[in-house]
């Protein structure tokens, strides 16, 4: 709730430069510097995507590298290779990943893309108990493209990041021989878990509850957004093909489980995919539809 508060009263204020924040930290404690550095960034980064490396206190805290953008801050942890937290233009996380061992649905398991679990090893997951090295590469840092890819410790996996001003991709380039994958959002739109959250995606426009299922192929484009009634946005999860597997839905008491090539326990992926992340300011379906399709064009 400090991080969310801080964020949404700094990132307007462009007087608020590194002189400023070195006393401010005297004052508040080195445990909030990267958040107020972070919120600087923002104010002299509008329209471009910057990257940053820090701490994610919210989720450990845990190293990370931070991605700015006009429409999201990611936090993209730097041992696990999965996104931690992914905050809107108001400082709401929609992750809400922490390191706790025990914590499950309300923190341990949360993130994107969870793509690989126990199989091969667990890889491109926030670093938890139960999640395996990867060594992290910043490949491209433009004003308006940050590329990072991650190859996991056996070698045997590589999953390329691509920030962009509007939307993160995120490509699994390499899949081990003879393994499959899922790519999972398991979050908490809005913030937080609860009856105010709802969905909808490629297959109905109706605006289901956050406790209704879905089961099945998505038709094309797949894609799917959750809300929360308080926010005026919703956030967006897009295959980038019309494969035929399972894009499974189930919600927990505490988060999302969304699951591209998911169905129960299963995984189906097991070539190279691209899947984009973001959020899109509307709950309309017909606006978000049309904006989530113009990723692919």
């Amino acid at each position: 709730m400090l991080r969310m508060t801080l964020f949404a009263a700094l990132r307007n204020q462009p007087f608020l430069c590194s002189s400023s924040l070195q006393t401010l930290a005297q004052w508040l404690g080195t445990t909030l510097v990267s958040l107020l550095l972070l919120g600087c960034s923002m104010s002299h980064q509008s329209g471009k995507v910057s990257l940053t490396e820090g701490m994610d206190e919210s989720a450990g805290p845990v190293p990370a590298y931070i991605i700015s953008t006009p429409t999201a801050t990611y936090y993209l942890e730097k041992h696990g290779g999965g996104l931690s937290s992914m905050l809107d233009k108001d400082g709401v996380d929609w992750i809400g990943f922490n390191n706790i061992k025990g914590s499950g649905h309300k923190g341990e398991y949360r993130g994107f893309p969870n793509a690989i679990h126990k199989q091969d090893g667990s890889y491109f997951h926030a670093m938890n108990a139960g999640t395996d090295k990867a060594n992290g590469e910043v490949l491209i840092e433009h004003q308006n493209h940050v590329r990072i890819a991650f190859t996991s410790a056996n070698g045997k996996w590589v999953g390329q990041w691509d920030f962009y001003p509007s939307h993160c991709d995120f490509t699994m380039t390499t899949v081990s021989p003879g393994y499959h994958y899922w790519v999972q959002y398991e979050g908490v739109p809005g913030g937080t878990m609860d009856d105010t959250d709802f969905w909808f995606n490629s297959a109905t426009d109706i605006r289901h509850p956050i406790n209704d299922s879905h089961k099945g192929d998505l038709p094309s484009p797949e894609w799917y957004a959750f809300g929360d009634e308080s926010s005026p946005r919703m956030i967006f999860l897009l295959n980038h093909d019309d494969d035929t597997h399972p894009d499974n839905y189930v919600s927990r008491p505490h988060m999302t489980v969304l699951g591209f090539g998911r169905q129960e326990k299963n995984k189906f992926l097991n070539t190279p995919k691209t899947f984009s992340i973001g959020f899109i300011e509307s709950v309309e379906y017909e606006k978000v539809s049309k904006d989530v399709a113009t990723i692919l064009n």
